[in-house]
């Protein structure tokens, strides 16, 4: 679906709204004040159920913008405030799950008519707060590498690779805008909100007071427990993310592979820098005429076909073992089932241990004995020298995800059913110390801990599966017993 498609079924949905509420409910005082109500309310309940259904996504998005604010802001006047995002970083689930349900509330609240003056700020205010990141995702491409965003004396032309952020996660994983789109249709969503402000007594007001007061109250408790349900009791109830079950990884790895290096260079951008001229050439002029664009006074841009599909984390699927050598085509290449452990990271604490150690220096002595030459060897210098060691300690709850996730995984060996394990990238003497901590008799190996966010929102989650297809993924605490997996899966 396009953010197009989804506008227009917005517009339906609210129109639908505005013709129940002028000729059913009679509540209208102004048909555009009360289409623009159930328009806006109804794109915020959207929005916010998607993100609802996957609250981790929104949280770990809120952790890479907390930590480009960090970066920012960190070069700045401002950089009083840059202690504020890396505590903000420690609590993005609350913070995500905060903002959607509020999100969502608000929609309700503007369908309803609920409290006209507090419901038109409070929209203004977080669309607002969207345009800010959206804003910050999309103008960053024009920040170069290296560069702080409020240098905007070296700003130079738009470059996607160049932005920190690289969506807004607006609709979650169900639509990825492209930035720019992001922040243009929030730029859209201000001027409702500035019309709400502006004739915020001219809103409709339906059903009475009591029940425009309870549902606020009793939408905010649902939607917490509906929040919980999709990440700390069980996965998503809908997964819309790249690595969904009954996705080949192995195939569609290929295939966007096979997109990618089907693109073709038809021409290039050739720009001055010095003075910003641009000319733009087929490769055919350009051979004919490279001698007059030398590279020190002229920056060239490759002008490509797009891709006969755009890239998913699916294309960034790579393993490695503690040594760094690539596993992927090993794991996605195993006949029969196996299960894939997937933990973005392990918690631990660590200490340093400093053990003093005696280091003697001897020295050799040539003696003449009886005619002949011996070699004595006696103690010379004795110095102290320090050994560091580092010591792991790991939580106690997550320790027990294991021991509850071992008794499954022993149960599958002795059926013949293989597992390996991975981490987000990490000292390798911790993970092993983990992994005998754990008895964990399978191997462990890292990747890049965004991917494995990807691949299924539990710490640690299970993947169940059969080459490179996915069969089935399970959160730690709804992971069945072999014998049922077994029944229902290993056929």
């Amino acid at each position: 679906m396009t953010l197009t498609t989804l506008l227009l079924n917005i517009g339906i949905v609210a129109l639908v709204l505005t013709l129940l509420t002028v000729f059913v409910f009679k509540k209208q005082k102004n048909i555009l004040m009360t289409f623009a109500q159930h328009f806006a309310g109804s794109l915020f309940v959207f929005s916010g159920w998607v993100k609802a259904i996957d609250p981790l996504g929104t949280a770990y998005k809120m952790e890479q913008y907390f930590a480009e604010f960090e970066a920012t802001f960190s070069d700045t006047w401002f950089s009083f405030i840059s202690p504020l995002f890396p505590w903000l970083s420690e609590y993005s689930t609350g913070f995500s799950i905060f903002m959607i349900i509020f999100e969502i509330v608000l929609g309700l609240m503007l369908i309803l008519g609920s409290r006209p003056k507090f419901s038109s700020w409070a929209f203004f205010l977080l669309v607002l707060f969207f345009t800010a990141l959206t804003g910050f995702t999309y103008l960053t491409g024009y920040v170069p590498s290296g560069e702080n965003f409020f240098h905007f004396s070296s700003w130079a032309a738009y470059d996607p690779t160049s932005m920190r952020v690289t969506d807004c996660g607006c609709f979650g994983d169900f639509i990825k805008l492209e930035p720019r789109i992001s922040f243009l249709k929030d730029i859209f969503l201000l001027v409702p909100a500035l019309f709400f402000i502006w004739k915020h007594s001219d809103m409709h007001q339906l059903f009475n007071k009591k029940v425009r007061s309870l549902t606020p109250i009793l939408g905010t408790l649902a939607l917490l427990l509906y929040c919980f349900s999709n990440f700390s009791w069980d996965l998503p109830h809908v997964d819309f993310r790249p690595f969904r079950e009954g996705v080949d990884i192995a195939a569609q790895k290929q295939i966007e592979m096979d997109a990618q290096e089907s693109v073709q260079v038809i021409g290039y951008k050739i720009t001055n820098k010095e003075s910003g001229e641009l000319v733009e050439l087929t490769v055919e002029d350009y051979l004919a005429r490279y001698k007059e664009f030398p590279k020190a006074e002229w920056e060239l841009e490759q002008i490509k076909t797009e891709p006969e599909m755009e890239p998913t984390k699916i294309s960034d699927f790579e393993l490695s073992d503690l040594d760094g050598n690539d596993v992927t085509e090993n794991i996605l290449g195993q006949e029969g089932y196996h299960f894939l452990i997937v933990s973005y990271k392990i918690p631990y604490t660590s200490e340093q241990e400093v053990t003093m150690m005696p280091d003697t220096t001897w020295m050799v002595d040539t003696v003449l004995i009886n005619d002949s030459i011996s070699l004595v060897r006696s103690p010379g210098t004795i110095t102290e020298r320090s050994i560091t060691t580092e010591t792991y300690e790991f939580p106690t709850r997550f320790m027990d995800r294991y021991a509850k996730l071992n008794q499954v995984l022993e149960a599958a060996e002795a059926a013949g059913i293989e597992t390996h394990a991975v981490t987000g990238y990490a000292e390798p003497a911790m993970i092993d110390d983990f992994r005998h901590a754990t008895q964990s008799a399978y191997p462990f190996y890292v990747a890049d801990d965004i991917l494995l966010k990807t691949i299924v929102r539990s710490n640690p989650g299970i993947v169940l599966m059969k080459g490179g297809l996915i069969v089935k993924k399970w959160h730690i605490r709804k992971l069945p017993a072999f014998d049922e997996i077994q029944a229902e899966f290993l056929k």
